[in-house]
Order: C-alpha cells, then sequence, then structure tokens
C-alpha cells in the first residue's frame, strides 16, 4: 500500500523581527522575564506580508529545491487559524501564486495542531490513491490577533510559514503513523473570537484578541502529548530509544522540557528554536524541519513529532527521512 514520504521542506518567514527588549519598550516585561518562562528571545512579525503569501512563499521554496513542477501536485492543505480571509481559502490563493492549477485545495484549521492534523489527513489521500504529490503549509499571522498590551500572550507568538511536499511511494520509510486527538470541552482554555462575533458561544463583549488560561494549557500538553506519544510507541513496538529526534510545536521551552522528563528521554533529542521565532503556531513545525532538512539534520532519521493548541487539539506523527 502507498504511504507519504516528505520529499523535500521550505520555509517563508517576514523580515522585521521583534526582540524581547523591543517588547519591554511598550509592555510591562522583560528579556529576562520572557525568556526563564518561555525560551523566547525574539520572533519574526507580518508588517506588510500577508498569510497567503508567506504560505506560497514556503511552499515555492520547497518546490524550487525538489524540483517538482507545481503542475504535478495534486493537493494543497494549508493549516492556518489566522488565514487572511474567511473565505476563500488560503490554498486556493497559494494555488494561484505558485501556479499548481491541478490541485484541489483547502485550508485546515486545528490550531497549533494543524500541521500533525493536516499530515494525517494527507495521507489518508496517498492511502487510497487518491493523489500522488501533495503540499502541506503551516502558515501563521498570529501578530493580527495579539493585544500587545497584554504581557501574558503578546510575548509569546510570531509569524511566519512552513512546507513540506509529501508524495506517495511503496518503499519503505515515509510517514509511519499519526494519530490526531480532541478534547472540545476545553475549548474556552485558548481562544481567539471573531470580530463582531454575537453566538451562544462568546459574549459579544470579548475583545478579538488571544487569550489562554496558561496553566490549563500547559497541563494539557505535558500530560496528553507524553501519554499519546507512549500509546503511539506501544501500538508500533517502538520506544522512545527508537526515535533519533523530537520535533514538537514551539510554543514554550519549559513544556518541551516536562514531555521529554516524562517520556525519560534526554533534552538533546528535542529540537528547540522557539529562541528565535516564538510560536508561530501550525507552521513550528515545519519550519522546524525545514531548518533541520537545510542543515542535513534529517535523512535516515526516525522523526517523532507533535502538536498541540487550541480546540483543544492536539496530535503526532512519526516520520522517516
Amino acid at each position: 500500500m502507498y504511504h507519504g514520504k516528505i520529499i523535500e521542506t521550505g520555509s517563508f518567514l517576514p523580515k522585521t523581527i521583534i526582540t524581547n527588549d523591543d517588547l519591554s519598550k511598550v509592555v510591562d516585561t522583560s528579556d529576562e522575564w520572557i525568556y526563564s518562562r518561555t525560551g523566547i528571545k525574539q520572533r519574526h512579525i507580518a508588517v506588510t506580508e500577508s498569510v497567503s503569501e508567506m504560505a506560497a512563499g514556503a511552499a515555492l521554496d520547497a518546490l524550487n529545491r525538489s524540483g517538482v513542477n507545481p503542475l504535478d501536485i495534486d493537493m494543497i492543505v494549508v493549516a492556518t487559524g489566522s488565514a487572511d480571509y474567511a473565505m476563500p481559502s488560503t490554498g486556493t490563493i497559494v494555488q494561484n501564486l505558485i501556479g499548481a492549477k491541478n490541485a484541489f485545495c483547502f485550508d485546515l484549521n486545528a490550531a497549533c495542531s494543524g500541521f500533525v492534523y493536516g499530515l494525517e489527513v494527507i495521507e489518508q489521500f496517498i492511502q487510497t490513491g487518491k493523489i500522488k504529490k501533495a503540499i502541506l503549509i503551516g502558515a501563521e499571522k498570529l501578530s493580527q490577533l495579539l493585544n500587545w498590551e497584554d504581557r501574558g500572550t503578546c510575548v509569546l507568538f510570531g509569524d511566519g510559514a512552513g512546507a513540506v511536499i509529501i508524495e506517495g511511494t511503496l518503499d519503505s520509510g515515509g510517514v509511519i503513523d499519526t494519530k490526531s486527538k480532541s478534547i472540545g470541552e476545553q475549548f474556552e482554555a485558548l481562544i481567539a473570537p471573531l470580530r463582531n462575533n454575537d453566538t451562544p458561544y462568546y459574549k459579544q463583549e470579548m475583545e478579538p484578541y488571544i487569550s489562554m488560561d496558561g496553566r490549563a494549557v500547559f497541563q494539557f500538553a505535558v500530560t496528553k502529548v507524553s501519554q499519546l506519544f507512549k500509546d503511539v510507541f506501544k501500538e508500533n513496538n517502538m520506544t522512545g530509544e527508537d526515535i533519533d529526534l523530537f520535533v514538537l510545536h514551539q510554543a514554550n521551552k519549559r513544556i518541551i522540557e516536562s514531555i521529554a522528563k516524562r517520556l525519560k528521554q534526554p533534552m538533546d533529542k528535542f529540537y528547540l528554536n522557539m529562541e528565535r521565532f516564538g510560536n508561530t503556531s501550525s507552521a513550528t513545525i515545519p519550519i522546524a524541519l525545514d531548518e533541520l532538512n537545510k542543515a542535513g539534520q534529517l535523512k535516515g532519521k526516525k522523526i517523532a513529532m507533535a502538536g498541540f493548541g487550541a480546540g483543544l487539539t492536539y496530535g503526532s506523527a512519526i516520520v522517516e527521512f
């Protein structure tokens, strides 16, 4: 049976960088306060770049590196929770910008879990033989959803996009397993209401910014992701020792350290780049994969990925490169 294989990666990051010291000039915080609690020192902010442009930039980076003709792409999935438009989908705009005229396209919103959710969706299409090549993109402009006077959230997030090209193959390697889960009853732990929203689930006076119960999200991420990895390892007759590198959603260094401790794995197996990019939601994992790929650190390795975020959603994927 066919299964997916990631054959190339790409990324796009906005030009503007805001450091912790920059933020300390507009909100009551400091570099020491932010870094000690999150592991973040700076983040890229899209001043002029749109989500669609960043997504297309990441896709073109991957296409140019791979040599794949955009006309050979059958499917484009954009994971985003901060799209430029309610409609059309970001995927259709990306299709136009990169010239992938034969692809069908849609967006997927699973917040910070979007990339691993998207990987699971594409894997199903490949396994059934419906498609041969797909582009999966995580792209976010979370800066437009932030209250820049709220130091509890504005220090955490950044903008950017990452992409992978996935090809169906009968060879060994590639996607070994994926698993996604949701806990809808805890949706209020991390939320960004729509502007002028008036539904039974939101109070109209809520400001249209990201709000978060940090303690609840921390506890959720540590407990659920750790258990999910244990379950996936057991189902695939693996242990943490079989994994060469863990690439987790780059939300918070303390979360990743706690997960590593529960899995009894050393921190040097967990890739970290939130210091330079902050939390770019669905884009964190593909940006990290692109960094690793361009540094020659993926080939021949088993990578365990996990996303976790609003919804509450979480998911994992084990991929051999």
